[in-house]
């Protein structure tokens, strides 16, 4: 026979979970949510995967290398107009992937009912820079 549990015992439960369980805790969590609402929950795997598209999109490795050979020729003060123009562009488009993966943070946590600051400590903005 079952052991009645209530939402709080496993809350509790939860709670006591090494953070490297996470991940696996949602997805368990996920595919139950699959089970007793299927529509609901493939949308919102559909929407949750294009929101972590954006949020892991690096930094393209030629532009961030473009990116520091221009400050340090800005930092030296060995910059051309033209090239403190195109140092501009590049920070002005990385500038709007960072706005444009903040936004995606924003709306992963409303999606996942986390607050912010739990997303962010799973994608936190170092994370956008890698390029590796």
């Amino acid at each position: 026979m079952f052991e009645t549990i209530t939402r709080q015992q496993v809350i509790e439960l939860v709670e006591t979970l090494p953070l490297e369980t996470l991940p696996e805790l949602a997805q368990f969590a996920e595919f139950l949510l699959y089970k007793t609402h299927p529509r609901n929950s493939f949308a919102t795997m559909l929407e949750e995967q294009a929101l972590l598209e954006i949020i892991q999109r690096p930094i393209a490795p030629a532009s961030q290398q473009r990116l520091d050979a221009l400050r340090e020729k800005n930092e030296t003060r060995q910059i051309s107009e033209a090239e403190r123009t195109e140092l501009f562009a590049l920070v002005e488009q990385i500038e709007n992937a960072d706005a444009e993966r903040a936004e995606a943070l924003l709306d992963l946590a409303r999606l996942r009912r986390q607050s912010v600051s739990q997303v962010i400590h799973e994608f936190p903005p170092n994370h956008w820079l890698k390029t590796d």
